[in-house]
């Protein structure tokens, strides 16, 4: 794999990466997500065009996203040999990604009988125009040859959860189809220019063969308006599709670039990570959010985790506001969902799901993992015991209020949705008589291998966090929504929100400064990982529930060290420091979601080299393929956007050293030794800033001085 600095290549094919660069070589465009596969190749070899936002159940499988046929496929023979990568001779292969443009290509030399037949395409999802995906594709060859080519949308598609659709009609190029559960409409169109079908071609030697493919692809009420919405796509040609779609990429590029000076890796690693974002994110909507494994394929039902607002959002809320703004109005559009797991498992107001589709409601369920040894279902509780989840979905939109100054979600149905979850906590603690103070028992904490434990200190202090923003909001609505507030307060008893925020319970560092992960934890066996690996007795055991981990102390994932990330100003350094060095022995980092929140930690406390180890263990995940690929016996690959945000948290937060207040936004920075200068921009309370760091000085420009923004450098006091 070669990488420079815009562009990431393989220079030969290689048949056991193919299901990796499917994810590594995505193309994605908010709408829909295209893996990196080459045009003939079918559902065997992974191909997806998977949809944002649309879901579908066959039967009793789960329900998940939905991929749908497939618009790129080209089968090419030269007399009798198919032009596959798979089967055919090949004596050149190069696979490319343009990150700065979202642009797929490839080139194949096919060595067939004693001439030279290359293939090259080029492909996007166009980030102009989201329902629109265009190819080109061309043939040459240095003799004479007759090919054979056809060019069709294929239905026969890979799908992990059964078939997703009824085909209604096909006619005129165009493809009617239907969802299976909810009988959703789905059209694909497709216009060919230079192919249409099976085409007989006779190519001299020397000569070139090229047709560009465009395809249009409407679901739901966007059918409506298809055919004149792909009319007016194909009445433009292939390059000046791809100019305007280059141009918003180029625009994206200069509201979130970060720029490493001194270090190529990671200069790429990062952009890398920002690509990933940007091209999977909702832009034209606030009716879905990003996925786990995001437009990479149906893994995890496709469905919207706490990875949004705890990893992704972060990134978002700095550089692309009404971006951020849809993925926090998501949450509040799908209450009703989270109102329905509360009653479902006895508790009021909102308990949001673990894993969320379009309406709210969990797709998660009770058996997640199957036993290695037998193949049974094992019993789970991420369901109904990761309470944190309906705080993370707080955080997310009162952290945006935050860094944007926009607090209008507030009276459009935050203010509620912030009450529901507190309204959710207050139902779910339990209140200790003697010691005068509610806990929250029967959580699962970031840290998945230890269930249904009591008093995690990540959750606790979450719910505190919680009633936090309550109190804020309120005082907020209070003083600039008079008419509002007290209409809210006539409708909502908010008597008990003082007494449960001022007696929640939240974990404090003990006498050596170590914050206990959740009750009874330090009676835990205490083991290291190689010992713990080496009882294994199967390759991708289950280490949680009741498996290797659950009784030792060693962790899935950061939970006390996510808990110092999010709170790192809350916590002396000395704390930060003791606990880093306590955890990181025992923590296995077995999701992608760990590493940064070390990294983060390390930075902040002067171990800016530890952190950048985790920064590259991050911001390089979806570029190694370095993840677990099976949970048990079940297949979770695919992209990693947390991980993703959490490089730009971890560049950033780190070792940018950005922190803040609800007025005043502060600069710490500390700089990996090898790092000449860090660069990047940042949209705080409406003024984009631009933030240059090296060993010397941090300078701080802003696009449009207002002298009302308050920013400390150092704890040094400036106005912008």
């Amino acid at each position: 794999m070669n990488i420079g600095t815009w562009e990431i290549k393989e220079p030969k094919f290689l048949p056991d990466k193919v299901e990796q660069n499917g994810s590594r070589f995505l193309i994605a465009n908010g709408f829909m997500g295209y893996r990196g596969t080459m045009e003939e190749f079918g559902k065997n070899q992974l191909v997806a065009l998977n949809m944002a936002g649309l879901f579908d159940k066959n039967g009793d499988s789960w329900r998940e996203s939905v991929n749908a046929p497939n618009p790129f496929y080209v089968k090419v023979s030269a007399g009798n040999t198919e032009l596959n990568v798979l089967s055919a001779n090949i004596s050149n292969h190069e696979q490319t990604l343009n990150i700065k443009h979202g642009i797929h290509s490839r080139n194949t030399v096919f060595s067939v009988d004693g001439a030279n037949v290359t293939v090259t395409a080029e492909r996007f999802l166009s980030m102009k125009r989201e329902n629109i995906a265009a190819l080109k594709y061309t043939v040459s060859t240095n003799k004479d040859i007759c090919l054979n080519i056809e060019t069709k949308v294929d239905t026969d598609i890979w799908n992990i959860h059964g078939n997703h659709f009824t085909v209604k009609d096909q006619k005129d190029n165009v493809l009617y189809l239907e969802t299976i559960e909810n009988k959703i409409p789905v059209v694909v169109y497709e216009e060919v220019v230079g192919a249409t079908g099976k085409n007989e071609v006779s190519l001299k030697a020397g000569e070139t063969f090229t047709f560009v493919k465009l395809c249009g692809i409407y679901w739901g009420e966007k059918v409506a308006v298809s055919a004149e919405n792909f009319k007016e796509a194909t009445s433009l040609s292939f390059d000046e599709l791809l100019l305007e779609h280059k141009s918003v990429w180029d625009s994206i590029w200069n509201n979130c670039d970060v720029e490493i000076e001194g270090d190529d890796e990671a200069q790429f690693a990062i952009r890398y990570s920002l690509y990933h974002l940007n091209s999977i994110a909702p832009r034209n909507t606030n009716k879905c959010s990003i996925p786990a494994r995001g437009l990479s394929g149906q893994v995890y039902k496709g469905a919207a985790f706490w990875d949004t607002e705890m990893f992704m959002m972060p990134f978002f809320s700095f550089t692309n506001a009404d971006l951020c703004k849809n993925l926090a109005a998501y949450r509040i559009n799908t209450i009703e969902g989270a109102k329905r797991k509360a009653k479902e498992f006895g508790f009021e107001g909102a308990f949001y799901a673990w894993e969320s589709h379009e309406t709210g409601d969990d797709a998660c369920t009770l058996f997640n993992v199957n036993d290695i040894f037998t193949g049974r279902p094992l019993r789970t509780y991420f369901k109904d015991c990761q309470i944190h989840v309906s705080a993370d979905v707080v955080y997310g939109l009162w952290e945006y209020c935050r860094v944007s100054g926009d607090y209008s979600l507030l009276f459009s149905g935050g203010l509620e949705m912030i009450y529901q979850c507190l309204y959710f906590f207050y139902s779910y603690a339990v209140y200790k008589p003697l010691s005068k103070r509610f806990e929250l028992h029967n959580t699962v904490g970031p840290d998945e291998y230890h269930e249904r434990v009591n008093n995690n200190a990540f959750t606790n202090r979450m719910v505190k966090y919680t009633a936090d923003a309550l109190y804020n909001a309120l005082e907020y609505a209070k003083e600039n929504n008079t008419a509002y507030y007290e209409e809210f307060c006539t409708n909502h008893d908010v008597s008990w929100v003082e007494n449960f925020k001022e007696n929640l319970y939240v974990p404090a560092p003990n006498e050596n400064q170590i914050i206990e992960q959740f009750d009874r934890y330090f009676t835990l066996e205490d083991t290291d990982l190689d010992t713990l690996r080496s009882r294994e007795i199967m390759k991708n055991e289950y280490w949680g529930g009741h498996g290797l981990a659950s009784n030792t102390r060693i962790l899935k994932q950061a939970d006390v060290l996510m808990l110092l990330n999010v709170f790192r100003n809350e916590y002396e350094e000395s704390v930060k420091k003791a606990n880093w060095e306590f955890y990181e022995p025992y923590t296995e980092h077995g999701s992608s979601l760990s590493a940064c929140a070390y990294g983060i930690v390390a930075a902040g406390i002067g171990m800016a080299d530890w952190a950048y180890k985790y920064f590259m263990k991050t911001a390089t995940v979806d570029l190694t393929g370095d993840t677990k690929q099976y949970l048990g016996d079940m297949y979770i690959g695919g992209t990693h956007p947390a991980a993703n945000g959490g490089s730009w948290n971890t560049a950033v937060f780190g070792f940018g050293g950005v922190s803040y207040t609800d007025t005043t936004l502060d600069i710490s920075p500390s700089l990996p030794k090898h790092w000449k200068n860090l660069k990047f921009k940042l949209l705080w309370q409406g003024v984009r800033l631009t933030v240059s760091i090296n060993e010397n000085e941090v300078t701080v420009t802003a696009d449009k001085p207002t002298n009302a923004i308050n920013v400390t450098v150092n704890k040094k006091e400036y106005k912008f």
